[in-house]
C-alpha cells in the first residue's frame, strides 16, 4: 500500500477510474450539446467545472461512481415519463408515485424517517445487520433526493422557459439539499472509519431537518415551484449555495458526533459506540471540509455582493453571522490544530456551533431583516 502511495496520481488510477471519466465525459459533452447556445460564458465554465468535480469525486469515493449515475438514471426516467407535459405528473403512475421531484421527496422523507429508527434499533441491540439495513436506506434515500433535484429543475423548465432554474432558491430546495449532503458525507465517514453506530445520531438532524420540509410543504404549501426574484437571478447562485451547503452539512454532522462523544465519555452507550478517539478524528475531519467549503462561500458570496450591489460587503444580519460561523470554527481548528484540544472541550464547541450555525441559517431569516430578507420563512 505504501509503495501505491508512492506512486503519481495518474499511475494510481485503474480501468474503472477511466471509464467512469469517460463516462462523465460523454454526459458533459451531450448536455453542452443541448443547452451550449442558452447558456453564457459563465455557465458554460460551471458545467466544465462540474463535470469535472464529479470525476474527482469518483475518483475519491467508489461509492459515487454507482450513486451518481442511478440518481441521475432515475431522474433521466422521470423526464422520459413527462414526455415535455407537466401534467403528466398527476397522470403517469410512475410520477405520480415515485419519480417526480415530490414523490420523490416524499420517498426521501419516508427513507431518512425508517434509516434513523433502523440506526438506533441496530445501535442498541449490536445489530450489524440492522445497521447495514440502516445504511442501504440512507443511501436509497440520497438517492430520492439528488434524482428528485434534477427531475425538480426539470419541472421549472416545463412550468415556463423563464421560470426555470437550479432548484437551491429557496428554504424548501436548500432544506432537501442540506439533508442530501449531510447524509452523503456521513455515509463516506461512515464507511471510511468503519463506523455505522454513529449513524442513530447523525441521522437525527437529517430527521429533524426533514420534519421542517413537511411541515413546510404542507402547512406552506413551498413546494410549488416559483419563478426566482430578480436578486437570485445570477449565474453566482450556482456555486455560492452548494458550497455554503456543504459547510453547513459538515458542521451539522459534526455536532451529532460531538453528541455522541458526549455520552461515550459520560458512560453512556460507551460499549456501543465506537471509541472517543475515532469519533475526535471524524468530527475534525468534518469540520474541516466543512471550514473549506464555507469559505470559499463566503467569498463567492462576497464577489456575487459585488456585482449584484456594488460592494463585496454591507454587514448585512446575513453577512455578519456568516462571519461569526467562521470565525467561531476557525477558532475550533485553530485550538485543535495549535493548541492541541481534544475530548469534550471541543465536543461541546462542535455542539454549541450547530446552534449559531443555525441561527445563521434560519434564524437570521426569521427575526433579521436585510439584504437576505428573500430568504423569510
Amino acid at each position: 500500500m505504501e509503495l501505491l502511495m508512492q506512486q503519481p496520481f495518474y499511475k494510481r488510477l485503474n480501468l474503472g477510474d477511466w471509464l467512469f471519466a469517460l463516462f462523465i465525459a460523454v454526459v458533459t459533452g451531450y448536455t453542452f450539446s443541448l443547452y451550449g447556445s442558452r447558456m453564457d460564458i459563465y455557465e458554460d465554465l460551471i458545467l466544465l467545472g462540474s463535470g469535472a468535480g464529479i470525476v474527482a469525486l469518483g475518483w475519491f469515493w467508489g461509492s459515487w461512481r454507482w450513486f451518481f449515475p442511478l440518481a441521475g438514471a432515475m431522474s433521466l426516467l422521470a423526464i422520459q415519463l413527462y414526455d415535455h407535459n407537466l401534467a403528466r405528473a398527476g397522470e403517469s403512475f410512475g410520477l405520480k408515485y415515485l419519480l417526480s421531484s415530490q414523490s420523490s421527496f416524499m420517498w426521501m422523507c419516508t427513507l431518512f424517517f425508517l434509516a434513523t429508527a433502523v440506526y438506533w434499533a441496530g445501535l442498541l441491540s449490536r445489530s450489524a445487520l440492522l445497521n447495514r439495513i440502516a445504511s442501504g436506506l440512507t443511501w436509497a434515500a440520497s438517492a430520492f433526493a439528488l434524482a428528485g433535484l434534477f427531475t425538480r429543475w426539470y419541472e421549472s423548465y416545463l412550468i415556463a422557459p423563464d421560470v426555470g432554474r437550479i432548484p437551491v432558491s429557496n428554504l424548501y430546495e436548500v432544506f432537501i439539499l442540506f439533508c442530501l449532503i449531510t447524509a452523503l458525507m456521513y455515509l463516506y465517514y461512515e464507511a471510511k472509519f468503519a463506523a455505522r453506530q454513529l449513524g442513530a445520531f447523525v441521522l437525527l438532524v437529517i430527521s429533524a431537518a426533514v420534519g421542517f420540509i413537511l411541515w413546510y410543504t404542507f402547512d406552506r404549501q413551498a413546494h410549488t415551484i416559483q419563478p426566482l426574484i430578480p436578486a437570485l437571478q445570477s449565474w453566482w447562485m450556482k456555486i455560492h449555495v452548494p458550497a455554503n451547503f456543504v459547510g453547513y452539512g459538515a458542521f451539522a454532522l459534526s455536532a451529532m458526533l460531538g453528541v455522541a462523544q458526549l455520552l461515550a465519555r459520560r458512560g453512556i452507550l460507551t460499549d456501543k459506540l465506537p471509541k472517543a478517539e475515532v469519533i475526535d478524528e471524524m468530527m475534525y475531519k468534518a469540520i474541516s471540509v466543512g471550514f473549506l467549503f464555507f469559505t470559499i462561500a463566503t467569498i463567492l458570496g462576497a464577489m456575487w455582493a459585488a456585482d449584484a450591489w456594488g460592494g463585496y460587503w454591507s454587514w448585512d444580519p446575513k453577512e455578519t453571522w456568516a462571519l461569526i460561523v467562521w470565525l467561531n470554527y476557525a477558532a475550533w481548528l485553530h485550538v485543535r490544530l495549535v493548541k492541541g484540544w481534544r475530548g469534550e472541550p471541543l465536543a461541546w464547541w462542535a455542539v454549541i456551533g450547530l446552534l449559531v450555525t443555525t441561527f445563521a441559517f434560519i434564524g437570521v431569516n426569521m427575526f433579521l431583516s436585510g439584504l437576505h430578507s428573500y430568504g423569510s420563512l
